[in-house]
């Protein structure tokens, strides 16, 4: 079936009201049907690693029970692997299950870049690096599609924070915005061609993304040409009429149908132009077509599933430290196995991904099953730890963050792990110097006992299976292989967005531009605790005969060691030593993984595409390349260097440019080692001045409910918002486990909601007329709130 010239008949044969019914959800997963056209409503639910379908009460924070579903390990996990297969694998099983239970999109692959290890969804991203994004975005989308499972690439764009994330303005600067924040998306849109684009909650540049016609109409599609659906993130809608004058088709979830006809109204008093609401509505037909015609009778296996799950998790760990070969473990070693994490693993993230497992195992279990001589203590009593570590071989201490530290919601304010933790390593290590330390947790963490332990073994979170994927890497059943997608700091304060990231301004200024990760790290110098693309073995690796030219570049990788393992080779590109461009000191162009056999040697061949050496040039609004002589490296990470060839590259002859204040960016370090851009360093790389801060009266719609606490009928709302949250997290709540950051979540959400939220969550009981007419009276205009409240729009 041509869907598009089928989606234009029948669009030219709707009402104005049912064109209009179109552009909201009929529930909070299902978009609106037109039985009499044939036009039949489709499912999305979260997630990203794993099935969240709502068959009771819905919500989309991940508060209410979903339907069992297989748990796999989050991106933050997945991206460790480095393997564009398992990453696919993923996705393609993924894609079966929701096959089986009649589920048309999939609210994912998330694809943002970890702007601060502070982020309080980066357990549900890739990357601090946009290449690294780009490709396993890619892959994901593939495979998804490939199941008939339509994606939603998320959050688009610039959504780096959850502080303020519904009223944020990210202010970003363009080079920085082409080359760091949009190009995952492109090489998605570009090489995947998804179904779906999710926009996101905040604004960039002024502009909130659900309305702004350069990001989703003049890039999205006439630049990078993107057919497909834009949606909403959910109760993301600002302004409706201009949300469907940029090219936003779909708001979600419904919110009463309001919205629908203001932009009927709109329609029919000339305010916005009838053609647009039509291509909204065309694109939103031509995927319920698509959809209808991929639904099938669909079964999985259980047990497969699971298995998957356990290989991603198991190939994706990463070990950190590995002091006198600690691990694996020896045979007939007495162990003693500390902290709740050992039993009760964590294993996701949480919020809106958050998945209800099929099964879940845990790594102390794992370890009794394979017929180790383990002893248990929780960790909770130090001098119990003290004991049992003095009488045994080794210590296995599992440690991370809890659910409260991190979460969609909220952002994490210290790299430090709960205090109870620290102390339980620390009492260990102290009591007994082989001690290794399994750590969960979905994102960089600082270690004080690090020197003091013998191994470090990062798991990430595991996904259902992660137990058993613990267990087979520490005996050694399978060689880790898994290396990092991120840095992890010395410190917070080393990093680039320290003093721009988690502020109380609404304004977040990207002060470091392109300097995220890595490429700040790398280009002043600063030592960190792990370095991008780190990760040891059980096994050597070997590199040699590495050659480049314009094309590509080869490295032939043989395992050294005396156990199969895998390695993950890395490319980077220097640009020249005398370039009139502020670069980076290196960016990462290529990845491959490889598995060998001891003894065993593979050549890897990189292919160079046209961004390899290019950079994004403002001033002629297009992708450039530089000429001159640039230096290719190959590595085992961003700094285990294990070969360089210089490459002379054609390319244009660049004046110098006009902004440079970044080409010495270490002299911008303070004494006290914390980065520290100027004002006028800044507006020369943005190119104008530096937005002010909006002012907090008169109060808007985008007003927060924590702006309006103060006021009485702040006080009246934050109470029935209180109380709302109370009854949910009470019908949810489950015997014996514990609040898993839920209450935290909400809370910090229900403070940073703007007020257009209690209308769109308001299920039809809070028009926008209504709304209005609250915020009048907040704003002292009685006559007017007082008619605004008799409204019923």
């Amino acid at each position: 079936m041509d869907y598009k010239q089928k989606a234009a008949e029948l669009v030219g044969q709707m009402t104005l009201e049912e064109k209009t019914s179109m552009l909201s959800g009929k529930t909070t997963w299902d978009t609106e049907s037109i039985d009499r056209l044939g036009i039949a409503s489709l499912m999305m639910t979260d997630g990203p690693h794993g099935l969240r379908k709502q068959n009771g009460a819905a919500d989309n924070l991940g508060v209410n029970d979903s339907l069992p579903a297989t748990a796999f390990p989050p991106a933050v996990t997945s991206a460790s692997s480095f393997d564009r297969s398992l990453v696919r694998l993923l996705a393609e099983t993924l894609g079966e299950e929701a096959q089986a239970e009649k589920v048309s999109v999939v609210l994912g692959p998330g694809i943002n870049i970890k702007r601060s290890p502070l982020g309080g969804r980066n357990f549900e991203y890739f990357s601090e690096d946009p290449f690294v994004a780009g490709e396993l975005g890619s892959v994901y989308t593939a495979g998804m599609q490939s199941k008939g499972i339509g994606v939603s690439l998320k959050h688009f764009a610039a959504n780096s924070q959850e502080k303020y994330r519904f009223v944020s303005d990210s202010i970003i600067d363009e080079r920085a915005l082409r080359e760091i924040y949009l190009s995952a998306f492109e090489k998605v849109v570009k090489e995947a061609n998804p179904w779906t684009v999710m926009s996101s909650y905040n604004k960039l540049n002024g502009e909130y993304t659900t309305e702004s016609h350069r990001l989703l109409t003049e890039i999205l599609r006439d630049e990078w040409g993107f057919d497909g659906v834009v949606i909403s993130d959910w109760t993301a809608v600002n302004d409706r009429v201009e949300g469907v004058r940029a090219g936003l088709d779909l708001e979600m979830p419904n919110s009463g149908n309001f919205l629908d006809k203001i932009v009927a109204r709109a329609v029919r008093n000339g305010e916005l132009e009838e053609v647009a609401l039509d291509a909204c509505v065309q694109r939103l037909v031509e995927l319920a077509l698509k959809s209808a015609a991929n639904i099938v009778e669909k079964t999985f296996d259980v047990e497969e599933h699971n298995a998957i799950s356990r290989k991603i998790a198991t190939e994706s760990a990463v070990l950190l430290k590995n002091e006198d070969n600690i691990l694996p473990l020896k045979n007939g070693a007495k162990i003693a196995v500390i902290g709740e994490f050992a039993k009760k693993p964590r294993y996701q993230g949480a919020g809106s991904s958050r998945t209800n497992p099929l099964m879940l195992d845990n790594p102390f279990d794992a370890l009794v099953s394979l017929g180790l001589d383990v002893t248990y203590a929780d960790g909770n009593d130090l001098n119990e730890v003290k004991m049992l570590a003095e009488t045994s071989d080794i210590v296995i201490a599992f440690a991370g963050l809890t659910d409260d530290y991190e979460s969609e919601g909220f952002d994490r304010e210290t790299l430090a792990m709960p205090e109870n933790h620290n102390a339980m390593i620390v009492a260990a290590s102290a009591a007994n110097k082989n001690t290794v330390v399994v750590l969960q947790t979905g994102s960089p963490v600082v270690m004080p006992w690090s020197a003091d332990v013998k191994g470090i073994l990062l798991a990430y979170l595991g996904g259902q299976a992660g137990g058993s994927a613990i267990a087979d890497l520490l005996v050694g059943n399978v060689t880790p292989s898994g290396k990092l997608a991120e840095t992890w700091p010395l410190r917070l304060e080393d990093t680039a967005a320290y003093k721009y990231f988690g502020t109380e301004n609404r304004n977040v200024e990207y002060r470091e531009s392109i300097f995220v990760g890595y490429r700040y790290y790398d280009t002043v110098g600063l030592d960190v605790a792990y370095e991008f693309g780190h990760g040891l073995s059980y096994t050597n690796f070997e590199y040699s005969n590495f050659k480049a030219d314009k094309n590509g570049a080869s490295v032939t990788v043989t395992n050294a060691g005396t156990v199969a393992g895998a390695e993950i080779a890395q490319i980077y590109v220097i640009a020249p030593s005398d370039s009139k461009v502020s670069r980076a000191a290196q960016e990462l162009k290529g990845f491959d993984k490889v598995y060998l056999e001891p003894g065993e040697s593979k050549e890897i061949r990189f292919v160079f595409d046209d961004r390899t050496f290019a950079f994004y040039n403002v001033e002629n609004a297009a992708w450039e390349v530089e000429a001159g002589t640039y230096e290719i490296k190959v590595g085992a990470s961003s700094r285990d260097i294990k070969g360089s060839v210089e490459l002379a590259v054609t390319g244009v002859d660049l004046p110098a440019l006009a902004s440079t204040d970044y080409d010495d960016l270490k002299a911008q370090i303070g004494a006290d080692g914390i980065l520290n851009i100027s004002d006028a360093a800044y507006e020369s790389v943005l190119g104008r001045p530096i937005p002010a801060e909006l002012p907090k009266k008169p109060y808007t719609q985008n007003t927060t409910l924590g702006d309006i606490q103060h006021t009485l009928i702040g006080k009246l709302v934050y109470k029935v918002a209180k109380d709302k949250t109370e009854a949910t997290l009470a019908a949810n709540e489950k015997e014996g486990e514990e609040d898993d950051g839920w209450r935290k979540m909400m809370e910090t959400s229900m403070n940073e909601n703007p007020l257009r939220a209690l209308s769109m969550m308001s299920e039809g009981m809070v028009p926008p007329a209504k709304l209005q007419g609250m915020i009048d009276l907040l704003n002292g205009k009685v006559v007017r709130g007082i008619v605004n409240l008799t409204k019923t729009i």
